[in-house]
C-alpha cells in the first residue's frame, strides 16, 4: 500500500512538472517542488476534498460529475498557497485548466505503470 501512494505521488509530481512545462501561468521551482506539492496534495485530497465533494453534491449530479474538476482546482490553488512562492498558478482559470490535464495525464500514467507492472 506505501509503495502504491510513493508511485502515485510520484506520478502527479510528473503531471505537474508537464503542465508547469506546457504554460506560463504555472510555475514549478523544481522536481522536489513538485513532490512536495504531490504530497500535498495527497493529503488535501484525503481531508478536504471529501468535504468539498459533500458539500457541493447536488452540483456535482447535476453537471454529471465535472464540477470535480472545480473541486480538483480549489485543491491546487490551497496547494499553491501553502507552498507560497515555491509553486505559483496565476489565476484560478489557470488551476482548473491545469486540474483538468492533471487528471487526464494522472489517468494515462497510472495506466502505463499499472500495465507494466502487471506485464
Amino acid at each position: 500500500m506505501l509503495l502504491r501512494w510513493l508511485i502515485s505521488v510520484f506520478l502527479n509530481a510528473v503531471a505537474l512538472i508537464v503542465v508547469a512545462q506546457l504554460f506560463d501561468s504555472f510555475q514549478l521551482e523544481g522536481f522536489g517542488t513538485a513532490l512536495l506539492a504531490s504530497i500535498i496534495l495527497g493529503i488535501l485530497n484525503v481531508i478536504i476534498k471529501p468535504i468539498l465533494v459533500i458539500l457541493t453534491l447536488p452540483i456535482t449530479i447535476l453537471t454529471v460529475g465535472l464540477f470535480l474538476f472545480v473541486i480538483n482546482a480549489i485543491t491546487l490553488m490551497i496547494t499553491q498557497a501553502i507552498m507560497d512562492e515555491s509553486f505559483i498558478i496565476d489565476g484560478f482559470g489557470m488551476a482548473l485548466g491545469a486540474a483538468i490535464i492533471i487528471s487526464l495525464l494522472n489517468l494515462i500514467l497510472n495506466k502505463l505503470v499499472k500495465d507494466t507492472v502487471t506485464s
